[in-house]
């Protein structure tokens, strides 16, 4: 529809607009941590049970994959790249419910790189990118000094958001020690700068940072995880 009409479509997946995601973008590109590794993520927090008053929240079309873990899987495809292959584990021990409270993926990345995600609205846990990033403090709790990515590379290493930098002097080698560097962010606000960017994208001033095609690659890559967590086996996302 965007190609054919010609009036542009920004998709709200906010956390791209965040300075903290900005700055571990240039930090990425720069090379500080050589060749990516691995990469690990985490959304671990207790929803409380009158969220779940609500029948859609229980039932098939919810779960933390589709409701939270879309938005971590996004967030790491716009920082270490496309995703060609995921295996998941999916479970609703803790709930009972007939939707996923908790899920396990491990991600191959295009470039080599190698991750593992994990996810559950069931635990009494500090993190994720809800409660570490300052976002929206009027509704979740904050736990500004707990990680939820830690990015790995052959050069160095980045925890997110914190955005903590480490790397070795002179000295290489698991017995010498690292060093940490702590990045600074720009001010700014996730929200601010996606409206901003909203109205820059309606007056045709810039490209969405999100359109249409890229938002579906990260919907075909919850779906590629919904399917290997029911038949499990590896799945490749498919163009929706």
């Amino acid at each position: 529809m965007q190609a054919r009409t010609g009036v542009p479509l920004l998709v709200g997946h906010h956390r791209r607009h965040n300075p903290i995601v900005a700055e571990a973008r240039r930090i990425l590109a720069s090379g500080a941590l050589g060749r990516l590794v691995t990469v690990t993520g985490l959304w671990l927090a207790r929803k409380d049970e009158r969220y779940f008053d609500a029948a859609w929240r229980r039932e098939p079309g919810a779960g933390v994959l589709l409701i939270n873990l879309v938005h971590d899987l996004d967030l790491l495809r716009f920082l270490c790249g496309e995703i060609a292959s995921v295996q998941a584990l999916a479970s609703h021990a803790a709930r009972g419910f007939a939707v996923e409270d908790s899920a396990a993926l491990l991600l191959q990345f295009e470039n080599g790189a190698l991750g593992t995600l994990s996810g559950s609205d069931a635990t009494a846990a500090p993190w994720g990118w809800d409660q570490n990033a300052g976002e929206n403090p009027a509704v979740f709790a904050q736990q500004p000094e707990q990680p939820c990515y830690l990015l790995a590379g052959t050069e160095g290493s980045l925890s997110v958001p914190q955005l903590k930098l480490w790397r070795y002097g002179e000295e290489r080698g698991w017995h010498h020690p690292l060093l940490c560097r702590q990045g600074q962010p720009s001010p700014g606000s996730a929200m601010h700068n996606q409206l901003r960017h909203f109205v820059q994208v309606a007056r045709r001033e810039c490209p969405p940072i999100i359109d249409a095609a890229d938002a579906a690659r990260t919907l075909a890559l919850v779906e590629a995880a919904r399917q290997a967590a029911r038949e499990r086996r590896p799945v490749t996302p498919q163009a929706l």
